[in-house]
């Protein structure tokens, strides 16, 4: 069977991302069923990051899609260079693979992002649970076909995303909110300046001369 990188990292995915069973996991990383259960637990490789076999090119959507549907199929890896162990270059990475049976979540999930993290953007979003962006604009919109029926919940909690990524992502969002709001303060600073070097300065003020009836019908001494 072809080596499959980063083992643990892409058996902490499918269990995240998927709905194989331990045994399946277990063949296609080569680890040991007990150690794909402990991983499960949350005893073994904590604080590891989910590695997407699919983006990585390990293997393909249709593979996992057959071994959800039926729990004694063994997953195929792609073929990988025995020389470097890398898998064969030519295709993009695409969106995040989300399983048939959690899609119908997304639109929950998008509303939870749009409302409690608005400095996300579409492209974040869309990586993140692997959704489109017209499906994020009609929900931020509210044009959706089902905006009355969507509950915004957590992706986290359902099972869209690792608590690790959407941290990640969220922190990512807040870094270049915060840099852009700066270099626009700047900006509207430097602007104001430089309107305030150039603006003429104020004539000056014509001496006051005060003047009473007395003052001018007094006849001048000498």
């Amino acid at each position: 069977m072809t080596q499959i990188l980063m083992p643990k990292a892409t058996a902490v995915w499918l269990i995240d991302n998927t709905g194989m069973t331990f045994q399946q996991i277990s063949e296609f990383c080569a680890l040991h069923i007990l150690e794909v259960e402990g991983i499960a637990d949350g005893d073994v490789a904590a604080g590891i990051r989910g590695a997407d076999p699919i983006a990585n090119g390990q293997v393909s959507r249709e593979e996992i899609e057959k071994a959800e549907k039926d729990s004694n199929y063994a997953m195929k890896p792609n073929t990988f260079d025995s020389d470097t162990l890398q898998p064969k270059k030519g295709k993009k990475k695409g969106p995040r693979y989300t399983p048939l049976s959690r899609r119908q979540d997304r639109p929950d999930a998008i509303a939870w992002i749009v409302r409690n993290h608005p400095e996300v953007t579409d492209a974040q979003i869309s990586k993140l649970i692997g959704t489109t962006k017209p499906t994020i604009n009609a929900i931020r919109e509210r044009t959706h076909w089902k905006i009355n029926t969507i509950n915004p919940t957590d992706p986290v909690s359902l099972g869209l995303c690792s608590q690790i990524d959407l941290d990640a992502l969220v922190k990512k969002a807040a870094d270049k909110k915060a840099k852009e709001d700066a270099k626009l303060a700047k900006e509207e600073g430097e602007s104001l300046k430089a309107v305030e070097e150039t603006a003429p300065a104020p004539a000056p003020e014509a001496p006051k001369v005060e003047h009473t009836l007395e003052s001018l019908f007094k006849p001048s001494e000498g």
